[in-house]
């Protein structure tokens, strides 16, 4: 039996940059562009009616911006992947939608090949930000990381076991969970049972969450 396609709407306001991505998906077998809109406040219906799994967001948009479209989808109970589309190496309405649950942000012009496998790689559940990227991210945008903010993640860091902030550090280095267990000597079923818990225990909602506040928790201000 032939998985289906992954299922990906499309929000931007630009038409050029909505077609290119229509063609290129359109040379992957395993995605599916199944919706398109041209603002934020497109989102909610669109998703309503053909239930993606992977909603790529304009950050800059006129009327409501990707941010805002963001925040409302991920405050939704059960809600599609989402990630940000930009063409800003590091933009504050990028780091605050990662903080509200968007699984990670592609550049406009990253290699095709790369926002295919981004996509894949985000419907699968893995996360597509480089620490290299999270860490730029953080130092440009995040003020940098504060006095309280940083307590505030370390001590949100306190409440997970030894072991588990192994795991978080590991996860905020960016590697796989095969990666993880060969470094630190388990299983990848209890790699994930690891990450799994530490995302219920500090109350997030994804990797990118847990890699972001490692680094809040170790990034000086």
């Amino acid at each position: 039996m032939t998985a289906r396609p992954v299922r990906v709407a499309v929000v931007d306001d630009d038409p050029l940059v909505r077609s290119a991505i229509r063609l290129l998906f359109a040379g992957a077998a395993d995605l599916e562009i199944v919706a398109e809109g041209a603002d934020g406040a497109d989102v909610p219906e669109l998703v309503d009616a053909h239930h993606p799994d992977v909603v790529l967001l304009d950050v800059r948009m006129p009327r409501v911006d990707g941010l805002a479209a963001a925040e409302r989808l991920c405050a939704r109970p059960r809600f599609p992947y989402v990630v940000m589309l930009t063409t800003f190496h590091a933009d504050a309405y990028v780091l605050r939608a990662l903080r509200a649950g968007a699984c990670g942000y592609l550049l406009k012009d990253a290699p095709p090949r790369e926002l295919l496998d981004a996509v894949r790689r985000v419907a699968a559940g893995e996360p597509i930000l480089s620490p290299a990227v999270t860490r730029r991210l953080i130092e440009q945008v995040a003020d940098p990381v504060g006095h309280d903010r940083r307590a505030a993640a370390t001590a949100l860091l306190g409440r997970a076991t030894d072991r588990e902030r192994e795991v978080a550090g590991a996860v905020a280095r960016g590697l796989s969970n095969a990666q993880i267990g060969a470094e630190l000597g388990m299983g990848v079923p209890t790699v994930k049972a690891h990450v799994s818990r530490l995302l219920t225990k500090l109350d997030l909602d994804n990797r990118v969450q847990l890699a972001l506040l490692v680094h809040e928790a170790t990034l000086g201000g």
